[in-house]
Protein backbone atom coordinates (compact mmCIF):
# COMPACT_ATOMS: atom_id res chain seq x y z
CA UNK A 1 0.00 0.00 0.00
CA UNK A 2 3.00 2.32 0.03
CA UNK A 3 2.22 3.56 -3.48
CA UNK A 4 -1.39 4.46 -2.51
CA UNK A 5 -2.48 7.71 -0.90
CA UNK A 6 -5.78 7.66 0.94
CA UNK A 7 -7.67 9.32 3.76
CA UNK A 8 -8.61 7.06 6.67
CA UNK A 9 -9.52 3.38 6.49
CA UNK A 10 -12.21 2.85 3.89
CA UNK A 11 -15.20 0.51 4.16
CA UNK A 12 -15.21 -2.68 2.12
CA UNK A 13 -18.82 -2.29 0.95
CA UNK A 14 -21.09 0.62 0.02
CA UNK A 15 -24.68 1.52 -0.80
CA UNK A 16 -25.62 1.87 -4.46
CA UNK A 17 -28.91 2.50 -6.29
CA UNK A 18 -29.21 0.14 -9.23
CA UNK A 19 -31.50 -0.92 -12.02
CA UNK A 20 -32.04 -4.70 -11.91
CA UNK A 21 -33.39 -4.49 -15.45
CA UNK A 22 -34.85 -1.73 -17.63
CA UNK A 23 -38.47 -1.05 -16.72
CA UNK A 24 -41.16 1.54 -17.50
CA UNK A 25 -41.68 2.43 -13.84
CA UNK A 26 -37.93 3.09 -13.35
CA UNK A 27 -38.04 0.90 -10.24
CA UNK A 28 -34.65 0.88 -8.51
CA UNK A 29 -33.09 -1.27 -5.82
CA UNK A 30 -30.62 -0.43 -3.06
CA UNK A 31 -27.67 -2.82 -3.10
CA UNK A 32 -24.61 -3.37 -0.96
CA UNK A 33 -21.65 -3.74 -3.32
CA UNK A 34 -17.85 -3.74 -2.92
CA UNK A 35 -16.06 -0.39 -2.81
CA UNK A 36 -14.02 -0.26 -6.05
CA UNK A 37 -10.22 0.07 -6.05
CA UNK A 38 -8.56 2.69 -8.27
CA UNK A 39 -6.06 1.44 -10.83
CA UNK A 40 -3.35 3.41 -12.61
CA UNK A 41 -4.46 7.02 -12.96
CA UNK A 42 -7.93 6.43 -11.51
CA UNK A 43 -9.22 8.27 -8.45
CA UNK A 44 -11.45 6.76 -5.79
CA UNK A 45 -14.11 9.33 -5.00
CA UNK A 46 -16.48 9.59 -2.05
CA UNK A 47 -19.59 10.79 -3.86
CA UNK A 48 -21.37 13.79 -2.34
CA UNK A 49 -23.94 14.84 -4.96
CA UNK A 50 -25.32 13.42 -8.20
CA UNK A 51 -27.18 15.54 -10.76
CA UNK A 52 -30.05 13.78 -12.55
CA UNK A 53 -30.67 14.19 -16.27
CA UNK A 54 -33.38 13.43 -18.80
CA UNK A 55 -31.07 10.87 -20.39
CA UNK A 56 -30.74 8.96 -17.11
CA UNK A 57 -34.50 8.45 -17.09
CA UNK A 58 -34.71 7.45 -20.76
CA UNK A 59 -31.96 4.85 -20.42
CA UNK A 60 -33.51 3.51 -17.21
CA UNK A 61 -36.65 2.70 -19.19
CA UNK A 62 -34.96 1.40 -22.34
CA UNK A 63 -31.61 0.09 -21.14
CA UNK A 64 -28.34 0.51 -23.01
CA UNK A 65 -26.48 -2.04 -25.10
CA UNK A 66 -23.28 -1.87 -23.04
CA UNK A 67 -24.87 -2.13 -19.60
CA UNK A 68 -24.59 -5.18 -17.37
CA UNK A 69 -27.21 -5.65 -14.65
CA UNK A 70 -27.61 -4.73 -11.88
CA UNK A 71 -26.61 -1.34 -13.32
CA UNK A 72 -25.90 1.68 -11.11
CA UNK A 73 -27.49 4.79 -12.66
CA UNK A 74 -26.19 8.38 -12.82
CA UNK A 75 -23.53 10.27 -14.79
CA UNK A 76 -23.01 13.72 -13.19
CA UNK A 77 -21.20 13.59 -9.87
CA UNK A 78 -19.34 15.70 -7.34
CA UNK A 79 -17.20 14.21 -4.60
CA UNK A 80 -13.93 14.18 -2.70
CA UNK A 81 -10.86 12.16 -3.68
CA UNK A 82 -10.20 9.61 -0.92
CA UNK A 83 -7.65 7.37 -2.63
CA UNK A 84 -5.18 7.73 -5.51
CA UNK A 85 -1.82 6.43 -6.60
CA UNK A 86 1.11 8.65 -5.64
CA UNK A 87 1.81 11.32 -8.22
CA UNK A 88 -1.74 11.26 -9.61
CA UNK A 89 -3.40 14.70 -9.69
CA UNK A 90 -5.71 15.85 -8.19
CA UNK A 91 -4.70 14.28 -4.91
CA UNK A 92 -6.52 13.07 -1.82
CA UNK A 93 -8.81 15.73 -0.35
CA UNK A 94 -9.60 17.51 -3.63
CA UNK A 95 -13.27 18.05 -4.51
CA UNK A 96 -13.96 17.22 -8.15
CA UNK A 97 -16.84 17.14 -10.62
CA UNK A 98 -17.18 15.05 -13.77
CA UNK A 99 -19.47 13.42 -16.34
CA UNK A 100 -19.09 9.65 -16.13
CA UNK A 101 -18.91 7.05 -18.89
CA UNK A 102 -22.24 6.00 -20.37
CA UNK A 103 -20.97 2.49 -20.96
CA UNK A 104 -19.79 1.76 -17.40
CA UNK A 105 -21.44 1.60 -13.99
CA UNK A 106 -22.91 4.94 -12.91
CA UNK A 107 -22.28 7.20 -9.92
CA UNK A 108 -25.35 6.76 -7.67
CA UNK A 109 -23.20 5.03 -5.07
CA UNK A 110 -21.26 6.08 -1.99
CA UNK A 111 -17.92 5.61 -3.78
CA UNK A 112 -16.83 5.37 -7.39
CA UNK A 113 -13.72 5.56 -9.56
CA UNK A 114 -12.95 7.90 -12.46
CA UNK A 115 -9.83 8.60 -14.55
CA UNK A 116 -8.04 11.68 -13.24
CA UNK A 117 -7.85 13.34 -16.67
CA UNK A 118 -11.68 13.57 -16.93
CA UNK A 119 -12.34 15.49 -13.68
CA UNK A 120 -12.35 19.19 -12.84
CA UNK A 121 -11.41 20.58 -9.43
CA UNK A 122 -14.28 22.51 -7.82
CA UNK A 123 -13.32 26.01 -6.57
CA UNK A 124 -13.97 26.77 -2.91
CA UNK A 125 -16.63 29.37 -3.75
CA UNK A 126 -18.78 26.94 -5.78
CA UNK A 127 -20.88 24.66 -3.58
CA UNK A 128 -20.76 20.93 -4.37
CA UNK A 129 -24.53 20.86 -4.97
CA UNK A 130 -24.23 23.72 -7.48
CA UNK A 131 -21.29 22.00 -9.19
CA UNK A 132 -23.48 18.90 -9.69
CA UNK A 133 -25.81 20.93 -11.94
CA UNK A 134 -23.05 21.65 -14.46
CA UNK A 135 -21.66 18.61 -16.31
CA UNK A 136 -24.26 17.10 -18.63
CA UNK A 137 -26.31 20.22 -19.39
CA UNK A 138 -23.39 22.65 -19.42
CA UNK A 139 -21.04 20.47 -21.45
CA UNK A 140 -23.77 19.60 -23.95
CA UNK A 141 -24.51 23.30 -24.43
CA UNK A 142 -20.83 24.09 -24.99
CA UNK A 143 -20.37 21.25 -27.51
CA UNK A 144 -23.51 22.34 -29.39
CA UNK A 145 -22.39 25.97 -29.58
CA UNK A 146 -18.94 24.89 -30.82
CA UNK A 147 -20.59 22.86 -33.59
CA UNK A 148 -22.73 25.86 -34.53
CA UNK A 149 -19.60 28.04 -34.96
CA UNK A 150 -21.37 31.16 -33.73
CA UNK A 151 -20.03 34.53 -34.82
CA UNK A 152 -20.79 37.96 -33.41
CA UNK A 153 -24.28 39.01 -34.52
CA UNK A 154 -25.51 35.55 -35.57
CA UNK A 155 -29.17 34.77 -34.93
CA UNK A 156 -29.59 31.62 -32.83
CA UNK A 157 -32.81 29.75 -32.11
CA UNK A 158 -32.79 27.52 -29.00
CA UNK A 159 -35.73 25.16 -28.64
CA UNK A 160 -36.80 24.47 -25.03
CA UNK A 161 -34.78 27.29 -23.51
CA UNK A 162 -35.94 26.58 -19.95
CA UNK A 163 -34.34 23.12 -19.90
CA UNK A 164 -30.90 22.60 -18.43
CA UNK A 165 -29.10 22.68 -21.79
CA UNK A 166 -31.17 25.65 -22.93
CA UNK A 167 -30.40 27.76 -19.86
CA UNK A 168 -26.64 27.29 -20.25
CA UNK A 169 -26.78 27.70 -24.04
CA UNK A 170 -28.58 31.05 -23.78
CA UNK A 171 -25.90 32.44 -21.47
CA UNK A 172 -22.88 31.18 -23.40
CA UNK A 173 -24.40 32.20 -26.74
CA UNK A 174 -24.79 35.74 -25.42
CA UNK A 175 -21.13 35.67 -24.34
CA UNK A 176 -20.30 34.88 -27.98
CA UNK A 177 -22.33 37.81 -29.28
CA UNK A 178 -25.36 36.00 -30.71
CA UNK A 179 -28.92 37.28 -30.84
CA UNK A 180 -30.88 34.57 -29.02
CA UNK A 181 -34.45 33.50 -29.75
CA UNK A 182 -35.97 30.71 -27.69
CA UNK A 183 -39.19 28.94 -26.67
CA UNK A 184 -40.61 28.14 -23.23
CA UNK A 185 -43.80 28.02 -21.20
CA UNK A 186 -45.10 31.49 -20.39
CA UNK A 187 -44.20 31.18 -16.70
CA UNK A 188 -40.52 30.76 -17.68
CA UNK A 189 -40.27 33.77 -20.01
CA UNK A 190 -39.06 36.13 -17.28
CA UNK A 191 -36.30 33.68 -16.24
CA UNK A 192 -35.01 33.29 -19.80
CA UNK A 193 -35.00 37.05 -20.33
CA UNK A 194 -32.91 37.36 -17.14
CA UNK A 195 -30.49 34.79 -18.58
CA UNK A 196 -30.06 36.97 -21.67
CA UNK A 197 -32.57 35.73 -24.26
CA UNK A 198 -33.53 38.52 -26.64
CA UNK A 199 -36.89 37.09 -27.70
CA UNK A 200 -38.90 34.33 -25.96
CA UNK A 201 -41.88 32.61 -27.63
CA UNK A 202 -44.61 30.50 -26.04
CA UNK A 203 -43.95 26.98 -27.31
CA UNK A 204 -47.69 26.18 -27.00
CA UNK A 205 -48.71 29.04 -29.31
CA UNK A 206 -50.53 27.57 -32.35
CA UNK A 207 -49.17 30.45 -34.44
CA UNK A 208 -45.58 29.99 -33.22
CA UNK A 209 -43.98 29.67 -36.66
CA UNK A 210 -45.79 32.75 -37.98
CA UNK A 211 -44.72 34.79 -34.95
CA UNK A 212 -41.10 33.64 -35.28
CA UNK A 213 -41.01 34.65 -38.96
CA UNK A 214 -42.64 37.99 -38.17
CA UNK A 215 -40.05 38.68 -35.44
CA UNK A 216 -37.05 37.37 -37.37
CA UNK A 217 -37.84 38.52 -40.87
CA UNK A 218 -37.50 36.53 -44.11
CA UNK A 219 -33.85 35.53 -43.79
CA UNK A 220 -34.18 32.61 -41.36
CA UNK A 221 -31.96 31.70 -38.40
CA UNK A 222 -28.21 31.42 -38.86
CA UNK A 223 -28.09 28.61 -36.29
CA UNK A 224 -30.46 26.36 -34.34
CA UNK A 225 -29.92 24.32 -31.18
CA UNK A 226 -32.48 21.53 -31.51
CA UNK A 227 -33.15 20.06 -28.06
CA UNK A 228 -36.34 18.11 -28.78
CA UNK A 229 -36.04 16.16 -32.04
CA UNK A 230 -38.69 14.49 -34.18
CA UNK A 231 -41.07 16.73 -36.13
CA UNK A 232 -39.67 19.72 -34.23
CA UNK A 233 -36.33 19.21 -36.01
CA UNK A 234 -38.08 19.36 -39.39
CA UNK A 235 -39.83 22.59 -38.36
CA UNK A 236 -36.53 24.06 -37.16
CA UNK A 237 -34.81 23.32 -40.47
CA UNK A 238 -37.65 25.16 -42.20
CA UNK A 239 -36.95 28.18 -39.99
CA UNK A 240 -33.23 28.27 -40.94
CA UNK A 241 -31.60 30.26 -43.69
CA UNK A 242 -30.10 28.48 -46.67
CA UNK A 243 -26.94 26.61 -45.53
CA UNK A 244 -27.71 27.41 -41.89
CA UNK A 245 -26.33 25.32 -39.05
CA UNK A 246 -28.27 23.06 -36.68
CA UNK A 247 -26.97 21.08 -33.70
CA UNK A 248 -29.24 18.16 -32.73
CA UNK A 249 -29.34 16.49 -29.31
CA UNK A 250 -31.59 13.59 -30.36
CA UNK A 251 -31.80 11.16 -33.25
CA UNK A 252 -32.73 12.66 -36.59
CA UNK A 253 -36.16 12.28 -38.19
CA UNK A 254 -36.65 11.26 -41.83
CA UNK A 255 -36.18 14.42 -43.90
CA UNK A 256 -37.94 15.03 -47.20
CA UNK A 257 -35.44 15.34 -50.05
CA UNK A 258 -36.96 18.63 -51.21
CA UNK A 259 -36.40 20.23 -47.79
CA UNK A 260 -32.75 19.11 -47.75
CA UNK A 261 -32.10 20.65 -51.18
CA UNK A 262 -34.03 23.84 -50.39
CA UNK A 263 -32.33 24.50 -47.04
CA UNK A 264 -29.04 22.55 -47.45
CA UNK A 265 -28.57 22.52 -43.66
CA UNK A 266 -25.25 21.83 -41.98
CA UNK A 267 -26.33 19.22 -39.43
CA UNK A 268 -24.26 18.50 -36.33
CA UNK A 269 -24.95 15.69 -33.85
CA UNK A 270 -24.15 16.33 -30.18
CA UNK A 271 -23.03 13.23 -28.26
CA UNK A 272 -21.56 13.86 -24.82
CA UNK A 273 -21.45 10.12 -24.09
CA UNK A 274 -19.46 9.59 -27.28
CA UNK A 275 -16.33 10.84 -25.55
CA UNK A 276 -16.34 7.55 -23.62
CA UNK A 277 -17.99 5.25 -26.16
CA UNK A 278 -15.46 6.21 -28.85
CA UNK A 279 -12.64 5.53 -26.36
CA UNK A 280 -11.19 8.94 -27.25
CA UNK A 281 -8.69 10.11 -24.64
CA UNK A 282 -8.64 13.55 -26.27
CA UNK A 283 -12.44 13.87 -26.00
CA UNK A 284 -12.39 12.69 -22.38
CA UNK A 285 -9.78 15.30 -21.52
CA UNK A 286 -11.98 17.88 -23.23
CA UNK A 287 -14.70 17.02 -20.71
CA UNK A 288 -12.30 18.21 -18.01
CA UNK A 289 -11.53 21.41 -19.96
CA UNK A 290 -15.23 22.14 -20.37
CA UNK A 291 -15.76 21.43 -16.67
CA UNK A 292 -13.07 23.97 -15.85
CA UNK A 293 -14.74 26.56 -18.09
CA UNK A 294 -18.14 25.98 -16.49
CA UNK A 295 -16.72 26.14 -12.96
CA UNK A 296 -14.73 29.28 -13.74
CA UNK A 297 -17.83 31.04 -15.06
CA UNK A 298 -19.82 29.90 -12.03
CA UNK A 299 -17.11 30.99 -9.59
CA UNK A 300 -16.94 34.47 -11.16
CA UNK A 301 -20.72 34.81 -11.23
CA UNK A 302 -20.80 35.08 -15.02
CA UNK A 303 -23.45 32.38 -15.41
CA UNK A 304 -26.56 31.70 -13.37
CA UNK A 305 -27.05 28.10 -12.34
CA UNK A 306 -30.37 26.22 -12.39
CA UNK A 307 -32.50 26.10 -9.26
CA UNK A 308 -31.76 22.94 -7.27
CA UNK A 309 -34.47 20.45 -6.31
CA UNK A 310 -33.06 18.18 -3.59
CA UNK A 311 -33.61 14.42 -3.88
CA UNK A 312 -33.00 11.85 -1.13
CA UNK A 313 -30.58 8.98 -1.73
CA UNK A 314 -33.24 6.26 -1.68
CA UNK A 315 -34.59 4.05 -4.49
CA UNK A 316 -38.08 5.49 -4.12
CA UNK A 317 -37.01 9.15 -4.18
CA UNK A 318 -34.66 8.74 -7.15
CA UNK A 319 -37.25 6.71 -9.07
CA UNK A 320 -39.84 9.45 -8.51
CA UNK A 321 -37.34 12.12 -9.57
CA UNK A 322 -36.44 10.29 -12.80
CA UNK A 323 -40.11 9.88 -13.67
CA UNK A 324 -40.50 13.60 -13.02
CA UNK A 325 -37.66 14.27 -15.49
CA UNK A 326 -39.66 12.59 -18.24
CA UNK A 327 -42.99 14.16 -17.26
CA UNK A 328 -41.51 17.66 -17.51
CA UNK A 329 -43.34 20.69 -16.22
CA UNK A 330 -40.63 21.77 -13.79
CA UNK A 331 -37.68 24.09 -14.16
CA UNK A 332 -34.34 23.51 -12.49
CA UNK A 333 -32.05 20.61 -11.66
CA UNK A 334 -32.76 17.58 -9.50
CA UNK A 335 -29.73 16.77 -7.35
CA UNK A 336 -29.32 13.71 -5.12
CA UNK A 337 -27.38 14.18 -1.88
CA UNK A 338 -25.43 10.94 -1.44
CA UNK A 339 -23.23 12.08 1.47
CA UNK A 340 -21.85 15.24 3.06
Amino acid sequence: MSHIQQTTDLPSTMRALALLEPNDAIALSELSVPVPSPEGNELLIKVEYVGLNHGDANFAKQGFCKWHYPHVLGHDAVGVVVQANKGVFPGVGARVVWHASLGDQGVLSEYTTVPNYAVSVVPDNVSPADAATLPCSGMTALIALDKLQLSEGDSLFIDAGAGGVGQFAIQFAKQRGATVFTTASKHNHKLLKQLGADVVFDYKDPKLEDKIRRELGPQGFDAVLDCIGGDTTIRNVELMRFCGRIACLNELPKFEQELMFRRAPNIGIVSLGGAWLANSLCAQQKLSFMGNLLLDNAARGEIKLPQIHAVDFTPEAVSAALNKQLAGGFTGKQVVQVSG
